[in-house]
């Protein structure tokens, strides 16, 4: 650090930061305090893109399901667009894209995934939301509620709370399943108790862990199972923008009394409404930590507090290492090394994933030679070789194929004179002869091309090359 430049905080600062910080380890049951603001919107906003995992299932294109994930068959569905084990490369990239798309924006804006977008998050929250409404808003009401006797009012909330979460729950395992089947009979299946046993399967692991993870455990999750959140760390660096208290404007701390005008006293009013609205009940005061999922809702609290007591907001906000501690103002986003690169990375993947879309095979040919005998001699002294050739169709439609061979002189072929039909995604399976009369010089084994023909279809001749074994 710049021996010249102004450290307004004692050196010991950073020591008593860690030595404050504190991680339930879930003794104590945090209820968040509801407020709103601009990210408590914001939340509401990205927490709704998981409507796509309950509805998605139920678009139907061409009579049937839009988006399907069919292991059985092995192929997965998007509207026109139909994939199999072959295109696992396809796939492959647009994991490849999250992937890095998540690390880049950790390292810009820390864990906003975690805070906005993450499964476990938007259930805690949904979840509390339902829990507050009946038993609370505050850590008192609901420690009151809990202690008081039995009645038939307790009896009744408790009654609705758990029903809902556990209706929630059961939705949740039911709309997984969904995206793996036809959701119409799928729940036919259910109601009318014929589901197969891994359909309940699915539905009991889903339902339980959504139950007991978003209603009793929530971040104790994030804590102590998931592995992205121990990962998140790493990826940050002094220009990451994260929610962060101006301790040099908000220290030393005050509770806001009538007459209270000390200019040498700070913002901050230690009313801890920061600390209540924290979904894993971090206090920001004491800097970054490793519970903080980058919410932005102590923003909102601390905002609000500010708006009522006349002072300026932004004594909690988004900032990087290098703005609070060091004076260095903020780089535009765009003139960032590690943007441009990230940038390139991710319009490289979704360039390859265009033309992969784009250039994607309309059927998948393969030729297997039979291994065992590689060729027979006939009694006519003719060498003949056996193929299987397989073809798959890949598109919504019928198709008719027209098969042939070539490679070789004064060859034969049987099996391939006919015109063959394929239904919509699926496979046809058969076998070929190719037979010589004379050997070929100088050559055991002659390179012997298979070729497949859409009718009616330009372009579509697929090519495979194959081997023709001699003595």
């Amino acid at each position: 650090m710049n021996s010249k430049q102004k450290n307004p905080l004692p050196i010991n600062t950073i020591d008593d930061d860690l030595s404050a910080w504190s991680v339930n380890d879930g003794g104590e049951k945090i209820i968040t305090k509801r407020m709103s603001g601009r990210f408590r919107n914001l939340k509401w906003i990205s927490m709704s893109i998981w409507l796509v995992f309950f509805l998605g299932p139920y678009l139907r294109w061409n009579g049937s399901q839009a988006i399907l994930f069919d292991i059985p068959n092995r192929q997965f569905s998007f509207f026109s667009l139909s994939l199999f084990p072959q295109d696992i490369w396809l796939l492959a990239l647009v994991l490849l894209f999250f992937a890095i798309l998540l690390a880049a924006v950790t390292n810009f804006a820390g864990r906003v995934f975690c805070g906005y977008f993450c499964f476990q998050t938007v259930w805690s929250d949904i979840y509390t939301v339902i829990e507050t409404s009946l038993e609370g808003n505050t850590q008192q009401k609901r420690t009151d509620f809990h202690t008081s006797s039995m009645s038939v009012n307790k009896l009744f909330r408790l009654i609705i709370k758990h029903s809902l979460w556990i209706a929630i729950a059961l939705l949740t395992g039911l709309s997984f399943a969904a995206w793996f089947t036809d959701v119409y009979q799928l729940w036919q299946d259910y109601l009318m108790l014929k589901a197969s046993l891994v359909a309940w399967v699915v539905l009991s692991v889903f339902a339980v862990f959504t139950y007991i993870f978003a209603g009793f455990m929530r971040e104790q999750v994030c804590f102590w199972l998931c592995p992205y959140a121990r990962l998140q760390g790493v990826m940050y660096d002094k220009n990451t923008v994260l929610p962060t208290y101006d301790k040099e404007r908000g220290e030393p701390r005050s509770k806001l009394k009538n007459g209270n005008s000390d200019l040498n006293l700070g913002s901050c009013i230690d009313c801890n409404i920061c600390v209540s609205v924290c979904s894993t009940g971090i206090d920001i005061r004491q800097g970054q930590q490793e519970g903080c999922i980058t919410c932005g809702l102590c923003i909102d609290a601390c905002d609000n507090v500010m708006d009522k007591i006349g002072q300026p907001t932004g004594l909690v906000r988004y900032a990087s290492y290098n703005e609070i501690n060091n004076k260095i103002s903020p780089k535009p986003f765009y003139k960032k090394t590690k943007f441009v690169i990230y940038s390139f990375l991710i319009l490289l993947i979704i360039a390859a994933i265009n033309y992969g879309i784009r250039h994607l095979p309309i059927t998948d040919f393969h030729v297997v030679h039979e291994r065992q005998p590689p060729y027979v001699r006939l009694s006519d002294g003719s060498i003949q070789n056996k193929y299987v050739l397989k073809l798959l169709n890949k598109t919504d439609k019928a198709i008719n194929v027209k098969f042939s061979a070539s490679g070789l002189e004064s060859m034969t072929t049987y099996g391939l004179s006919n015109v063959m039909p394929i239904a919509p995604r699926k496979t046809i399976l058969f076998t070929a002869f190719i037979r010589i009369d004379d050997i070929q010089e100088n050559a055991d084994i002659s390179p012997i091309y298979f070729k497949s023909k859409i009718q009616g279809v330009l372009g579509s001749e697929s090519t495979y090359q194959s081997v023709f074994f001699t003595p």
